[in-house]
């Protein structure tokens, strides 16, 4: 056992406090397998219910996680203060960096996050906090992907079959652009569903190819009130209280509903792979006229760029110690340029754009 395994190891027995992980599931990404382990029978269930369809039966696999039910447990170390995203005022989240490895903690939920060397550790009220465990579990899988060379790009994507063919298009914008609503609208016109915030594309190959992460997409209340295949996800005590709501003042709210992509579109409607044909970029707003559609070159338009890259993150470590080092402009343009790149300007149509999205996944 290395030093820095040892250090962390020690660090995640203080934490845990001895408990056994003593239950465990498994999920299977396609490409990875997860195995979570947790001394909570609650939270294995939550996490059933909500990966549905990527359970898989027990085996071999890529990552381990245990996440373990507990009061906030204290941490002897000094913790960096999380600079807020852009546009963001509050301070979410406070680290420290470990030999080898890197410790978080939530200040709102006070779970406490340990990973590094093959080691992944969640302790605190997990049951509480579900939703917190799904993130840990697709961090781990999007930093299992920038290790083998993906780009990590800030964006819903969608998929299509046709006849023995599949095309694969990534929605991204900038703030508040409506990316899954579009998904939404895509799928209920029969696409499949691939990302809904976060899609890493791999370079390897000639053709690109896009993977999702395993998250269910979560819409305002606008965006089912106005999909008649989202009907169920508002509940009906918060549908009346919406329905009197117009334009701008319901776009706004800011809740949020997970959207179970079974129960409303049919089983098999969720994958995480397809080859990326395009890339559709929403730069429109809501005063803007009449809609626009336009193929563009990436190397042309480096100011449509940022509504596709995504730094790492906090949940994200380099490979062997080496410094982290996220992606540049230029190198999003070199891989974006093995796709189409597509700009949707002027004003807000979500059934035009749709229209167009399954005309381009159709026929290219």
């Amino acid at each position: 056992m290395s030093l820095h395994r040892y250090v962390l190891g020690t660090i995640a027995d203080l934490l845990s406090g001895g408990a056994a992980a003593d239950r465990e599931i498994f999920l299977d990404f396609g490409d990875c397998r997860i195995r979570v382990r947790s001394n909570s029978a609650p939270l294995l269930g939550e996490l059933d219910a909500y990966f549905g369809a990527f359970v898989a039966p027990a085996g071999e696999a890529e990552i381990e996680i245990t996440a373990i039910e507990a009061a906030t447990p204290s941490i002897p170390l000094d913790l960096v203060e999380k600079e807020p995203d852009p546009g963001k005022e509050r301070i979410k989240e406070e680290y420290a960096e470990l030999p080898g490895g890197r410790i978080v903690r939530k200040r709102l939920t006070g779970m406490v996050f340990l990973f590094g060397g093959g080691l992944n550790l969640a302790v605190g009220p997990c049951g509480t906090n579900p939703n917190q465990i799904v993130n840990f579990i697709n961090n781990r899988y999007i930093e299992h992907k920038l290790h083998r060379g993906c780009l990590l790009g800030h964006s819903a994507a969608v998929a299509l079959v046709s006849g023995a063919r599949m095309r694969g298009l990534a929605l991204c914008g900038f703030s508040g652009a409506g990316k899954s609503t579009l998904a939404m609208h895509v799928m209920s016109r029969g696409a499949a569903f691939v990302s809904n915030d976060r899609l890493l594309v791999s370079p390897a190959d000639r053709a690109l190819r896009m993977y999702g992460v395993a998250k269910l997409p979560r819409i305002n209340p606008g965006t089912a009130l106005n999909n008649p295949d989202l009907a169920d996800v508002v509940p009906e005590d918060d549908r009346e209280r919406f329905l009197g709501l117009e334009g701008d003042e319901l776009w706004g709210l800011e809740h949020k509903y997970d959207v179970f992509l079974d129960k409303c579109f049919g089983e098999g409607r969720f994958v995480l792979a397809a080859p990326l044909h395009g890339l559709l970029v929403l730069n429109w707003r809501r005063d803007g006229g009449e809609t626009r559609i336009a193929f563009a070159k990436a190397a042309d338009r480096p100011d449509l760029l940022p509504a596709f890259m995504k730094p790492a993150g906090l949940f994200c470590l380099p490979l062997n110690g080496a410094p982290w080092r996220d992606p540049g402009a230029a190198e999003y343009a070199e891989v974006l340029a093995r796709c189409d790149l597509i700009e949707v300007s002027g004003g807000v149509d979500f059934a035009r754009a749709a229209d167009f999205c399954m005309e381009y996944l159709l026929h290219g």
